[in-house]
C-alpha cells in the first residue's frame, strides 16, 4: 500500500512513517501540502491532519471531493470532539482517527480503510483459487503457497485491487516504482511473464497495447 501522509509534526510524522514501512507501505510524507507534482494514481490512501502551516486539512479534503479524487482519506487530529469528527466525515473523509492515538490502531484502522476501498471483506483478498495477504506478501492458490518474488507479488497486488479490471502497463509501473527499480515496459513483461508462470498464465489475460487483467 502506497501513503501520502500530511503531517506538520516532526516527531509525530517521523513516527507514522517508521510503523508504516515496518508494517510494508511505501510513504510519502509530506509536512506541507505540495498541490503540484502529486501523483495521484500512486496513491492508495491518506493519513491527513488538520492543523496545517498555510492551510486548513477540511479544506484540502473539501477540494479533493470537490476535485473528484476517491482516494481513501483518514482524519488524524488533535481536533476530538464529537461535532469536530462528525465535520470531517461529512466534508469526504473516511475515518477519522483523534490524537492521541495507539500506533496499532492506526495501522489497523489504514488496512480496513484499503479493505473497503478494493472490495475485499478480510486480510486475504480472494479471486477464484487465488488468495493474497498484502500485509505479510504471500500468496496461496488452492490453499497451496506460491513463492513470489517482491516484483512479482507487487504486480500480483495491482491486479487483484480490482480484479477482471483491465489494468494498463503504465499503472502498474506506477504501482512498483517505490521499490526504486527502473521501470521500462520490458522489465515489466519480464516479471509479468514469471508471474504468469508461478500462478497459471490463464489467469492473468493480456490485452495488447492496452494491458492486462486478472482473471478468476
Amino acid at each position: 500500500m502506497h501513503v501520502l501522509l500530511i503531517e506538520d509534526d516532526l516527531d509525530l510524522g517521523q513516527a507514522i512513517v517508521t510503523a508504516l514501512r515496518r508494517d510494508g507501505m511505501s510513504v510519502l510524507w509530506q509536512r506541507v501540502p505540495a498541490a503540484e507534482g502529486l501523483d495521484r494514481e500512486r496513491i492508495d490512501a491518506v493519513l491527513l491532519d488538520l492543523g496545517l502551516p498555510r492551510t486548513d486539512g477540511m479544506d484540502l479534503l473539501r477540494n479533493w471531493r470537490i476535485a473528484g479524487w476517491t482516494v481513501p482519506v483518514m482524519v488524524v487530529s488533535a481536533r476530538g470532539t464529537l461535532p469536530e469528527r462528525l465535520a470531517g466525515l461529512d466534508q469526504g473523509a473516511d475515518d477519522y482517527l483523534p490524537k492521541p492515538f495507539a500506533m496499532a490502531e492506526l495501522l489497523s484502522r489504514l488496512r480496513a480503510l484499503h479493505r473497503r476501498h478494493v472490495r475485499q471483506a478480510s486480510e486475504r483478498w480472494r479471486v477464484g483459487a487465488l488468495e493474497i495477504a498484502p500485509k505479510d506478501k504471500l500468496a496461496w492458490i488452492d490453499g497451496e503457497p506460491v513463492e513470489l518474488s517482491a516484483r512479482e507479488f507487487q504486480l500480483l497486488e495491482a491486479l487483484a485491487r480490482n480484479p477482471q479490471a483491465v489494468v494498463s502497463k503504465s499503472t502498474l509501473g506506477l504501482r512498483l516504482q517505490p521499490l526504486g527499480e527502473p521501470l521500462e515496459g520490458s522489465v515489466i513483461e519480464v516479471h509479468m511473464s514469471n508471474l504468469r508462470r508461478k500462478i497459471g498464465a490463464s489467469r492473468i489475460r493480456t490485452l495488447r497495447g492496452v494491458g492486462y487483467q486478472l482473471m478468476p
